[in-house]
């Protein structure tokens, strides 16, 4: 009897935890406080047992899909309108609600320092930025943080990147309706590691380049290695191996890929003092891969790709006391016999960046008057600024973007 007895419950806990083991999932871009894209489909995915029967419900929306032989499942919701809210629930073998769902704006940060600087730490140095995180934003501005959708509290806010958090309460103010935020960004990274190695072989200029980039590195492997071989013969000192090409992807997969496929209006970009680590490849080039590989790795077509310019600022203001523009360099009369700054000399490079605008859907936020320095400390003005140019740039606002340029 005891025998059954235990054959009875070892039976329970094994059907219990084969239940536990087979409950679908849901890709953690998803939880409470969301914001999804508007105007455009949406997709919802996760794992779960091959064969199990997936429904996803929003609002007036029911679709319903099957966990397919990899153990994974994707629907797409029809487009939604902004001002929709409620809840959306995925229900297989178990059902998962999430609550406080809204339909807006979702708009991805990414880059190195600048992008990655907390607006905790800005907002000692911009008062501005200070002022915006001392209340509580709109309930309609949600961030996505550590794996989690939050509310847009002061908390969340100082823990939030200072130039998309700069970004996102503008735009949400003057569009009116729910805008998400997420990024990803590390500091002093280059642009070649924020793409894949495919994404560098699917486009034809920036592959030309690192081939003949790694031809001159196999060459100096040779030659070191001749080098290295007559200065053992005479007993001198080695010279040190060329350095090997900084090898892409990293970064990507760490920091952007978990976001795709989440249905996003547009990336705001801020990078460049770090440079592509791809010699002989420039910033043009090589943002010309990496704007296309992401877009086709989203599958949404070109969205909007707005780039901070770099180098930052070393410009006057037209206007001082607008607080956008109230720490750019001072307008002073140029001594001719003063000596140049090295950002200065670097007009090549000023021209590459200028140059990515060229690309598909692409548009830079013009920052020489916006103040100086490798870190500068007016994230609000830079955000702003990014607003400005995405209220006119992707929502067709009647508002100046950009300054003269040239022919």
């Amino acid at each position: 009897m005891r025998l059954l007895t235990a054959l009875a419950l070892i039976a329970i806990l094994t059907l219990s935890l084969l239940s536990t083991a087979s409950a679908v999932t849901v890709d953690r871009m998803f939880g409470d406080h969301m914001v999804l894209q508007r105007e455009m489909p949406v997709p919802v995915w996760g794992e779960g047992d091959e064969g199990e029967e997936i429904t996803v419900t929003f609002g007036d929306q029911t679709e319903k899909t099957v966990v397919d032989e990899s153990g994974t499942w994707q629907i797409k919701l029809d487009p939604l309108k902004a001002g929709q809210s409620g809840t959306l629930t995925v229900k297989g073998n178990k059902t998962i609600p999430f609550e406080d769902v809204l339909v807006g704006e979702v708009w991805v940060g990414s880059g190195q320092s600048n992008m990655a600087g907390g607006a905790g730490g800005y907002a000692q140095r911009d008062e501005v930025l200070a002022s915006m995180i001392e209340k509580d934003a709109s309930p309609m501005l949600r961030l996505y943080q550590r794996g989690e959708w939050k509310l847009a509290t002061p908390e969340a806010m100082r823990g939030f990147s200072a130039i998309h958090l700069s970004f996102g309460m503008p735009l949400q103010q003057e569009l009116d309706i729910p805008v998400g935020l997420m990024y990803g960004a590390v500091g002093g990274t280059p642009s070649g590691l924020w793409l894949t190695q495919f994404m560098i072989d699917s486009d034809p200029a920036c592959s030309a380049a690192v081939e003949k980039m790694e031809a001159t590195y196999k060459q100096q492997l040779v030659d070191w290695e001749a080098r290295t071989k007559r200065a053992q013969e005479l007993g001198v000192k080695l010279p040190g191996k060329p350095r090997a090409p900084a090898t892409p992807g990293g970064l990507y997969n760490r920091h952007i890929k978990p976001f795709i496929p989440y249905a996003i209006r547009g990336v705001l970009w801020d990078q460049g003092e770090s440079g592509t680590a791809l010699p002989g490849v420039d910033q043009y080039t090589t943002m010309g891969a990496l704007i296309k590989g992401w877009r086709n790795a989203w599958g949404q077509g070109e969205f909007p790709f707005l780039y901070v310019q770099k180098m930052s600022g070393g410009g006057t203001a037209w206007d001082y006391e607008n607080p956008v523009t109230r720490m750019a360099d001072p307008f002073v009369e140029i001594d001719p016999n003063r000596q140049i700054k090295r950002s200065e000399g670097r007009g090549a490079y000023r021209a590459h960046h200028v140059r990515i605008k060229d690309h598909p859907n692409t548009a830079i936020v013009t920052a020489s008057d916006l103040g100086s320095g490798v870190h500068p400390s007016n994230k609000s003005g830079y955000g702003r600024r990014a607003c400005d140019v995405a209220l006119g740039f992707c929502y067709g606002q009647d508002i100046a973007i950009y300054g003269p340029i040239y022919k």
